[in-house]
């Protein structure tokens, strides 16, 4: 969990308005740390982002005091509310997989449940009864071999999805699109105190933030990344679950989903990824025959070993990675590390510019010459 003082300056950083997730990892990659980025002068800041970010980044925003009251009331009002920054020891590792992760998690709940093997469920706001029944089964059946179920906390199959894994006893993971002091929408409040209690409460916006529309699909690529795959139950052609989907898809995860009618809207979304390469499930058994299949294997054994022609006395982690683009878990293979330690060490290498970060769950060290 992130300590007080850093919480701080990463609050007052991410707060800052024109401050977005390029932004402070291009600040963060130039200076360091938040706390740095802050103590920067105006001439430097200039430099690299220009005079008005500069400007706001030297000033304390107009409402930052009540957004900073709001963040430090939310997580005082128990001990199972947290804050990660990127980079914590508690921070999921899949997470670390991706091209666009968050730079500060809060979470309501347990923390374990975010790194433990799940898969995402998702669907439409307006399902059929059948697609709610398959959503509860699914996931109870996933649930029931170990899986945690991460979803929305939407109406329709979201709800169903958490509702299923709850049944069986499974942890379940919400990713909201507002602040942990609002339930969005409010009827799902009793649920999401389930969720918390079992699961976890999960957001990227901090407390106080309304639920505004621009925010939840930017959170499908959080239910995405924390799932080995994601399972689509019913979806119409436009949609946030494709866009969950492919959000998958782009960070290297399998994509399942739920054929229906022909004749049913809610179908359609299904069977076009299913021509685009979803595979086809029909049972909670057809997801589990896929995650623990030889997926992993095949990919690992694509990736070349490290470069023998490393320079004496490189970087142990830049050996292991080579020259070519691979895995966070091809590198836990060949360096034997702790994954927090790798991560941690990863993101080290990012900040300094030696190493990139790519689409699909990739890392690829840079050129220095």
């Amino acid at each position: 969990m992130a300590a007080a003082d850093d919480f701080a300056a990463w609050f007052r950083l991410l707060e800052t308005p024109g401050v977005g997730r390029d932004t402070a990892r291009q600040l963060l990659a130039a200076f360091g740390s938040p706390a740095a980025v802050l103590s920067a002068s105006r001439a430097a800041l200039r430099n690299l982002v220009g005079a008005a970010l500069a400007d706001a980044l030297a000033e304390v925003p107009s409402a930052f005091d009540l957004r900073w009251q709001a963040a430090q009331a939310w997580l005082s009002g128990g001990p199972d509310r947290h804050v990660l920054s990127l980079g914590d020891a508690a921070w999921p590792p899949l997470l670390l997989q991706t091209a666009d992760p968050p730079l500060l998690l809060y979470v309501q709940g347990r923390l374990d449940a975010l790194s433990a093997p799940s898969v995402a469920v998702v669907g439409s706001r307006k399902p059929t009864a059948q697609g709610l029944d398959n959503a509860r089964a699914f996931a109870a059946g996933l649930g029931r071999h170990g899986y945690t179920i991460v979803s929305g906390l939407a109406l329709g199959i979201d709800a169903a999805a958490h509702e299923g894994a709850l049944s069986c006893g499974a942890p379940t993971v919400a990713v909201v699109g507002t602040g942990l002091d609002r339930c969005y929408p409010a009827r799902h409040a009793a649920l999401a105190q389930r969720i918390a209690a079992l699961g976890a409460l999960v957001s990227e916006y901090a407390p106080g933030t309304p639920p505004l529309a621009e925010n939840f699909p930017q959170r499908n690529r959080i239910i995405a990344a924390l799932s080995r795959g994601t399972l689509v139950v019913e979806a119409a052609l436009r949609s946030g679950s494709l866009i969950t989907a492919r959000l998958a898809l782009e960070a290297g995860r399998d994509v399942y989903a739920i054929p229906g009618s022909i004749h049913a809207e809610q179908s359609r979304g299904c069977h076009l990824l299913i021509k685009q390469g979803a595979k086809l499930v029909e049972s909670a058994e057809d997801v589990l025959e896929e995650l623990q299949g030889p997926a992993m294997t095949r990919q690992a054994c694509l990736l070349d070993a490290p470069d023998e022609t490393s320079a004496p006395g490189e970087d142990p982690l830049l050996q292991a990675l080579g020259h070519d683009p691979v895995t966070l878990d091809a590198l836990l293979a060949r360096t034997g590390w702790p994954t927090a330690e790798l991560s941690a060490r990863l993101l080290d290498l990012e900040l300094q510019g030696r190493v990139a970060r790519l689409p699909g769950g990739l890392y690829q060290r840079r050129s220095t010459g």
